[in-house]
């Protein structure tokens, strides 16, 4: 690890302040941001620790949405009777989040922010059309989630909540891999009060709506339908642990394994 500072902040409007006053990253849970670090994959001489900003955390109920602060840790969310209660899939896909040490330190905004390819969160947030609160401005889920490791956050902007409508029904089925409980594949399909989502992780560079599944269990809601799309393998992640060709073939399996589970 190479030399750098940690600057404290209370409140959002200070966070950023000393964001843009230092050049610094925010600091989360850190799960992702000091593994980057370790590896010089990140380098910054600031980091602006965000865990004593109370305005940042917390669960609740607003009408017919699920409001979830962003310094929300992942074992909260998955230990909330209010999650638990109005979806219990992202209840669940919290709880299969990593291993217990990430669940204690991982937070919703900070997985979010770092898109990472493979991340569980990204597939609910998108899978249920939420919409993510910054301390500037609201962005809907279909444009937050822009490429690898890539989002629509500005410099410097802070994912201060997210705001999850409550669906019909919703499951999240994924195949993890083994050694990082990152999903090879994952899929959340969600019965919301828009139509049928159905959104993908660990398949491609970004989260993404499988439309052609969609589709399909917007005429049939069965698991036999969602099975029956054959998903194209182009622009898949290949790598040692599966080929596009097997992503692309789980795409659909786990998507009607989310249906079994909904029905």
């Amino acid at each position: 690890m190479y030399s750098f500072e940690i600057k404290k902040a209370d409140s959002v409007a200070g966070a950023a302040a000393l964001i843009a006053q230092t050049g610094g990253r925010a600091l989360a849970g850190g799960q992702s941001l000091v593994a980057a670090m370790k590896l010089r994959l990140a380098q910054p001489g600031t980091l602006v620790d965000l865990a004593g900003i109370a305005e940042l955390k917390g669960i609740r109920r607003d009408g017919n949405a699920l409001v979830i602060g962003a310094m929300t840790r992942h074992a909260e969310v998955a230990a909330s009777a209010e999650v638990r209660s109005a979806i219990p899939a992202l209840a669940a896909l919290a709880e299969g989040i990593g291993d217990r040490q990430v669940r204690n330190m991982g937070t919703l905004g900070g997985s979010l922010a770092n898109n990472d390819p493979a991340a569980c969160y990204p597939a609910g947030v998108l899978g249920l059309g939420a919409t993510v609160h910054t301390h500037q401005r609201t962005i809907a889920a279909d444009d937050f989630f822009k490429g690898l490791y890539e989002t629509a956050l500005g410099d410097g902007e802070l994912v201060t909540q997210v705001s999850f409508p409550i669906p019909t029904k919703a499951a999240y089925v994924k195949f993890a891999q083994p050694a990082s409980r990152f999903a090879l594949v994952g899929v959340f399909v969600a019965q919301t009060a828009s139509g049928v989502r159905v959104a993908v992780t660990g398949a491609g560079a970004s989260v993404f709506r499988a439309k052609a599944i969609e589709d399909a269990l917007t005429k049939s809601f069965t698991a036999d339908a969602a099975k029956a799309v054959k998903m194209p393998a182009t622009g898949l992640n290949s790598d040692l642990h599966g080929s596009a060709e097997y992503r692309a073939h789980l795409i659909p399996v786990l998507a009607a394994r989310a249906v079994a589970t909904i029905a």
